[in-house]
Order: structure tokens, then C-alpha cells, then sequence
């Protein structure tokens, strides 16, 4: 981990921090499709299975959705494998995550207003209910306690459903709506919530346009940090310090370690991430969680993890 200096020390940056092997999906499965993936509150990974990509059965068109099945296999932190068959989900481009009852909750990123996009799963795979939460999820990630944090890209904040114009909403597993972002005035806006890490307390946000670090406390309060690193994807925080994983063109696996002053960020290292055998990543999807930051690189079969609770930051 690194200290704090006062000004910033000469770090090349091409200095590069390896992730480190977290959880792979088995290999009796790599048949099936990969709908999605996530790793939950508690460090398991999931992966949510079908038959095919959904929306795209032999002889039917992409207005002819119908349910599907789908197994979720989950892989905890000791290795072993368990398996919760779904029934009737209806999302074309889904998004899981757990509960901490054994259940999930499998929502569609996009969604009309008439539907009911959001579907919650007790822990044998029964639908116990469904709900909407807005068009347009970029992220939804489930803390502790069971509550669903939700991001939304431009094409909800910007559209014609109310429920995605914050930004950010925090709902029950019941579909209660608990929170929303709201912007005082002069404080900055979410107009695309580029990076949510949700915490064992609260949540922290980087969006654009001006990429303001917001932390968002667990009484819904929010504390505004001016941040000059933009375009970070994913994020970690630990004791007084945040990295930022990724950047515009080449800086998508640009690394930066900032430490959290009242007002503000202030960079003082930079680096590159890289996998676990020092290649350069590809296609990924990430999950933020208080520390840590999951990589999940095409095919998705595995995930990796960067802690930086354990690990150094930027150009270690």
C-alpha cells in the first residue's frame, strides 16, 4: 500500500499490478451461454446460464421474446461449485445479482414502462415477485442488507422514464423506492453513472460529465470530492484512499491512487492493470466492492480481483 506523499513521485506509467486469480466458473459449463456474471456482497461468484443468448430462439424474431430457464451457478470463496435452477426469467439483456436469503434478483437493462422488468428469486428459484426500477440500468448491485443499488447510463437519465432521470436510486428487494440521487444546487449531476462501488456501508459514484467522486452515506446524505481523473469505469476505496481503473482510449487500464482529502481527490501514483500473467486485458466487465475491484475478461469463465486492502495500487 502506498503512503501519502505530499507531491506526486516519479512513477512511470507503465508500471504495471497484476490481478490476482478469484473464482472460475466449471469446466463441465462452458457449453452453455453466459448471460451474465457478478460477484455479491459477500465475495461469491455467480453466473447466470442459458440454453442461448436470450432473445434469439431459432425461428423467432427479436420482437418474440419469451421466458426462458436458466441455471445459476455459484462459486464461493472455498471453490465449491453450487447450482439454483431459474424458471421464466424475461430479461433480454439481464443483470443478477444475490441476496443475502439465498434468492436473486435478475433485472433487464432496458425495459418499456409497462413492464415489469425486474424479477426476485427465492433461494429454490421460485419468482417470488417482480417490479420496474427505470430503463436504461447500467449497474445493479446488492449490498448487506439486501438492498439494490442502481445505476443508469444516459439513455435513462436523458429519457422518457422518471424513475432513471436521477441517476442513482437505491430500492428494497420488495421494489420500494428508498432513495434518489438529487443534485443541490450547484452540486454536480449524474448523467451517466460510469463506476458504483457499493460498500459494507453506503455507495461511491464516479459519472460523467464532470466526474465528481460522490460518497453516498447510509442516511442517503452525500459528500462531494472534486476529482480530475475522468473517465474511470470501476473503482476501489480503503482508509483514506480511492484507485480509479480505467480511462478514454488508451487509458482503459490506466490505474490511479488518490488519496481522500475533505474536498477533493489528489492523485499521487499511476500505473497500468494487467492479468494475472502481466498480459494486457481485453474485453471485461468489473464489479466495485468497498476495496476491491473484480475483472471478469472475455469469455467470462473467470474472474480476478484487484484489493487494494491487501495489495498495492498503481505502478507496486
Amino acid at each position: 500500500m502506498h503512503s501519502t506523499p505530499s507531491s506526486p513521485p516519479a512513477i512511470p506509467s507503465e508500471a504495471a499490478t497484476p490481478l490476482t486469480p478469484y473464482a472460475r466458473l466449471p469446466r463441465r459449463h462452458h457449453d452453455r451461454h453466459i448471460a451474465r456474471s457478478t460477484v455479491d456482497a459477500f465475495g461469491q461468484a455467480h453466473w447466470l446460464l442459458t440454453a442461448r443468448e436470450p432473445g434469439h430462439e431459432p425461428g423467432r424474431g427479436r420482437g418474440a421474446m419469451k421466458p426462458y430457464d436458466a441455471l445459476v451457478v455459484t462459486v464461493g470463496p472455498d471453490g465449491r461449485p453450487q447450482e439454483t435452477e431459474l424458471s421464466a426469467l424475461r430479461a433480454r439483456f439481464p443483470l443478477i445479482d444475490a441476496l443475502p436469503d439465498g434468492g436473486f434478483v435478475v433485472a433487464d437493462a432496458r425495459s418499456r414502462r409497462s413492464e415489469q422488468h425486474v424479477q426476485v428469486f427465492d433461494a429454490l428459484g421460485r419468482e417470488s415477485w417482480a417490479f420496474r426500477v427505470g430503463d436504461a440500468v447500467e449497474d445493479m448491485l446488492a449490498d448487506r442488507a439486501g438492498q439494490l443499488w442502481v445505476g443508469y447510463f444516459d439513455e435513462g437519465v436523458f429519457g422518457d422514464d422518471d424513475l432513471s432521470h436521477p441517476g442513482l436510486r437505491r430500492w428494497s428487494a420488495g421494489g420500494e423506492p428508498l432513495w434518489a440521487y438529487e443534485a443541490a444546487q450547484g452540486a454536480s449531476e449524474i448523467w451517466d453513472c460510469y463506476a458504483l462501488n457499493v460498500a459494507e456501508e453506503g455507495a461511491w459514484v464516479c459519472a460523467y460529465g464532470d466526474f465528481t467522486l460522490l460518497e453516498v452515506r447510509p442516511d442517503g446524505s452525500v459528500r462531494q470530492r472534486a476529482n480530475g481523473t475522468k473517465g474511470a469505469t470501476a473503482l476501489a476505496v480503503h482508509q483514506g484512499r480511492v484507485t480509479f481503473l480505467g480511462g478514454y482510449r488508451d487509458d482503459r487500464d490506466r490505474l490511479v491512487d488518490a488519496a481522500l482529502h475533505h474536498r477533493e481527490v489528489r492523485p499521487y501514483a499511476s500505473g497500468r492493470l494487467v492479468g494475472p500473467d502481466g498480459a494486457p486485458l481485453g474485453r471485461r466487465r468489473t464489479v466495485s466492492r468497498g476495496p476491491r475491484v473484480y475483472v471478469q475478461e472475455e469469455p467470462y469463465t473467470a474472474w480476478t480481483v484487484l484489493d487494494i486492502s491487501t495489495q498495492g495500487g498503481a505502478g507496486s
